[in-house]
């Protein structure tokens, strides 16, 4: 009995720490988020910033398409997105 009740214990805990963890930020919106500042190096706010947000993710979800001509998708599309991003950053 004490067997089962220590690993009922064990698996309620180890299930405790898996849910504690924090889930991963999506990567597109933390990197154009970060790059809307102003010339002046504080963050943009209101209308500017929503207009720079739209800029900044439009324009890599549009050009994102193969050679083919067909949309990307799944890790090859991610994977464009940040090199779009980041060359957009330069």
């Amino acid at each position: 009995m004490n067997k089962i009740l220590s690993t009922v214990l064990l698996a309620f805990l180890a299930a405790n720490l898996a849910h504690a963890q924090a889930p991963a930020a999506p990567a597109a919106a933390t990197s154009c988020e970060a790059r809307a500042i102003d010339k002046n190096g504080k963050p943009l706010a209101g209308a500017a910033k929503t207009s720079f947000l739209k800029k900044c993710e439009g324009n890599c979800e549009a050009k994102a398409i193969d050679k083919n001509g067909k949309p990307l998708a799944g890790a090859a599309k991610a994977s464009f997105i940040k090199k779009c991003e980041a060359d957009a950053a330069k």
